[in-house]
Formats: C-alpha cells, structure tokens, sequence
C-alpha cells in the first residue's frame, strides 16, 4: 500500500468507514447523489466533461453514456490530472484494440484496494497465504492483489509464468512446494494451463495438497469451469471479481461464488440495445453502464463497458447487494446461421459435459457449419470418447440452438487458446473460421 503520509492515511480510513457502513446492503438515495456530486465535480476538469455544467440529478439522468469507443479514442480526454501528479501508470491489454493509458492517483488506488479487500476477506479463509500468477506489468490487476494482501496483511508473493527466466513454469512448480500457498490468484485460462502441465509431469498431487481457494480473475469464467477446476485441485473456485482498468473492481467474489457488486463503490445502470439507460433491478438484463464513485485521475460518468450483464438477488451468503452475471463484451458473439454463439454458453458445455483442458470452434460460415476441437485431459482414456461426444453435440444444441457437426478430440492446442492473462480474446484464439470446401 502506498499509504506515506497523514493523507493518504486518511483516505484509507474514510474508505473503510463508508464501505463498513455499507458492507451487505445497497446504500441510500442520498449516499449516491452526493458521491456522484462529488465524481461529477472531478469530472469537469476533464476535457470530455468540460461543458456538463453543474451538478443536479437530472442533469445526471440526462447526460448521454460515454461510449467505450469515445474513451478508446481520445483517452486523454478523460484525464482530470497531470502525469507528474500520479501514483501509478497502467495500459488495458489491448485485447479489443488499442491499449488505453491510464494514470492514477493514490486515492484511486486506495479507495479500490478497501473496497475489494472488504469482498475478499471471507472468501480467503482463515490464516491464508496466496500465490499470485497475474500479470505484474502495465496493467493493474497484480498490484490490486498485492495491495489488497498488504491491506489486509497476508502473505504473498507473485509469479506470473509467462515472465519467462523469472518465474516461468520451472519456477512456479518449486514455488508451489516451498511457500506452500492456500489461495491462487489467475485468470482462467491459466489455471487450466497450470493444472495441464502439473498433470504432465506428475506433480499436481503434491503442488496442489495446500491449495484450499482458486480465485479466477482477468476473463470471464463459468460454473462448469469453476466446478471442473475446483474438482482438480480440491480446493474452491471462485469467480473472484469482475472489471477493468478503466474502471477499477466493480463486482467481488462472496463465500457462496457470487459475484456481487460493489455497491457502495459504483452506481450501475443498464442499457438496451437502443441505448436507453434505466436503473439496475434484479432480472434485468443489458449492456453494464457504471459511474465509479472514486476515480480521481480519470473520472467516469454513465461510462457504458460494452458488458452484457444479468442481475440478480436473493444470493444464498446473505448480502443484499445484487449479483452480476458477466455474459462479456457485446460483440463478443458470433453469429452462425443466423443464431449467436457467446463464449458462455461454450464453455459452459465444454467443462460441463467434458474433462477437456481446452477448445476450438471451427467455423464455416458460409455454409453455417460448426466443428469443435476439445483437448484431451492428460491421461483420459480414449474408449468413451464417441459417448462423450455425442453427449456433448446434445447439450451444445440445447444449450445454444445450434448444431455440432463434428467433435473431434486432439492431444494438444495452441498455448493461445487457454493462456489467458490478457494474453488472449476469445474470438481471436478460441474461434476459427474456415473457407468452405
């Protein structure tokens, strides 16, 4: 944490106080109208905001959602400070475009870093000690875990395996017996590349034996895939939080893998495919649109993230704050004689009706055929596989409408297809498509 003066210390307790206040429950009317007063106050020193004008809430119902394309294509435009005045430098990955700088201050980083920690805390267990494998580098997630762990006061370290002559998969493998972590942080596809080359070499048997929590980050999991990996390696997957650099931690993992919102921390709306924006209400479903409540570097108001989003309530740990259902970007689906397959409702039948370690769609779409490449699971036995199969083209047709013409099973796929930590975008390395015989 980079708390070194009476200020910043301050921060840190006012954050604690607001979110303590809040933990388990949405806050009052009054709470957001003078937060976003406050936001819309940062605002206006940025060029985007210039002209908004004061403050009043139907001046804030009224202001149009910032279109993620608008933030891509002038960042700087958003930017209410100066470089020298920053804490921090980071960049999105760049995975959907350009990479988007991004300065904060060390408010920003504070109030993300409290607010989070408050979320993580039950998940993590009793006395725990974690093992990060996110990236360290530009962007911002493997300091959040740091901070968060300093907050907090666990003991930590970091090992991004793709940091190759650092810590890469030679080291991690050592690391795992020595620190003897209890919780992992890393992002999906990682985590099925680490249990993979853990099941190659023999070695997932004694890296896993104090491994009680995996919390998935940086993409997009689903329950199967949480089931599947939790299954591997004895422990509890959780989806750990949702996000992103623009915006800092808007959703966190609770005890029963709800994925709630940050309620105190972000006022969330939701708008339709016409861009209508209306208030968030458990059942709705639509395109995430957010105003961070303590973004000081770059301030965002109605900033539309391209996410489509179910909300819920009624979550079984007890917390009153709605829960989030990441379907992922909007035009992340594609379309296959004329129906739209999303990464979802794949993976969802992948690691639901399969022990595969990962998959890729190959798609003819003039003639709308689909065939999907699974990896096998080290070791599985190739004598089930027709069942398997013709179980899987059941539930992929129920699950997506569409038809699977053929399920072929492969030794190995691309490292790029399951590597993940902002190494990867679905439709790039997941998707195929072919030119018809």
């Amino acid at each position: 944490m980079i708390v070194n003066s009476k200020e910043r210390l301050e921060t840190v307790l006012e954050a604690e106080r607001q979110f303590r206040e809040a933990r388990g429950s949405v806050p009052a009317e009054g709470f957001y109208r003078d937060k976003i007063a406050q936001a819309w106050g940062r605002a206006s020193g940025a060029p985007a905001y210039r002209d908004i004008g004061d403050f009043s809430w139907p001046a804030f119902t009224a202001l149009p959602a910032t279109p993620k394309e608008r933030l891509k294509a002038d960042p700087w435009s958003f930017v209410a400070t100066t470089l020298q005045e920053s804490a921090k430098y980071y960049e999105t990955t760049g995975t959907t475009g350009s990479a988007t700088p991004t300065p904060r201050l060390a408010e920003d980083i504070l109030w993300n870093a409290v607010s989070v920690a408050g979320a993580w805390r039950d998940p993590l267990g009793d006395e725990p000690r974690v093992l990060s494998l996110l990236p360290s580098d530009i962007v911002p997630v493997g300091d959040l875990v740091a901070s968060v762990c300093e907050y907090l006061g666990v003991p930590h370290a970091r090992a991004y395996p793709f940091a190759t002559g650092i810590s890469d998969w030679d080291r991690l493998v050592g690391l795992l017996t020595a620190f003897r972590p209890t919780a992992l942080f890393l992002a999906p596809g990682v985590a099925l590349q680490t249990t993979r080359l853990l099941q190659q070499r023999g070695l997932l048997e004694r890296a896993r034996a104090s491994v009680t929590t995996l919390m998935l980050l940086g993409e997009v999991s689903v329950p199967a895939m949480r089931a599947r990996l939790g299954a591997w390696w004895g422990a509890r997957a959780y989806d750990a939080s949702y996000g992103s650099t623009e915006t800092g931690t808007l959703a966190a993992a609770c005890p029963a893998d709800g994925l709630h919102l940050l309620a105190a921390a972000h006022y969330c709306e939701l708008a339709d495919a016409e861009g209508r924006v209306t208030p968030l209400r458990p059942g709705a479903s639509g395109r995430l649109v957010v105003t961070p409540l303590n973004l000081h570097a770059r301030p965002l108001l109605r900033y539309d993230t391209g996410d489509e989003v179910t909300v819920a309530d009624g979550c079984p740990c007890g917390l009153a704050t709605p829960t989030l259902t990441v379907h992922g970007r909007a035009g992340d689906a594609v379309v296959i004689g004329g129906a739209a397959l999303d990464p979802r409702s794949v993976e969802e039948v992948v690691y639901g009706e399969t022990t595969a370690t990962g998959y890729v769609l190959e798609v003819d779409r003039a003639a709308g055929r689909l065939r999907v490449l699974l990896e096998r699971q080290v070791g599985s036995d190739r004598a089930g596989e027709d069942a398997v199969a013709a179980a899987f083209r059941g539930a992929f047709a129920r699950r997506t409408g569409l038809a699977c013409d053929d399920v072929v099973f492969v030794n190995t796929l691309p490292a790029a297809t399951k590597s993940g930590g902002s190494q990867k975008s679905w439709k790039r390395s997941n998707i195929r498509f072919v030119e018809p015989r």
